[in-house]
């Protein structure tokens, strides 16, 4: 079998960091990671907006 590997990228974001820190407690209390979080973000708004992307 073979196997895809998919590339990572490192970003930097500038975000209000309260809300940040809250949404990390968040992840941490119920077992998700936030980088993935913001990856599927990311996923579903380019679904939403397919036809803007193309």
């Amino acid at each position: 079998m073979n196997c895809v590997k998919i590339g990572k990228k490192r970003v930097t974001l500038f975000v209000n960091s309260e809300i940040y820190d809250r949404y990390k407690q968040y992840c941490e209390k119920n077992g998700l990671i936030l980088s993935k979080r913001f990856e599927i973000f990311m996923e579903n708004e380019l679904k939403k907006n397919q036809k803007e992307v193309s």
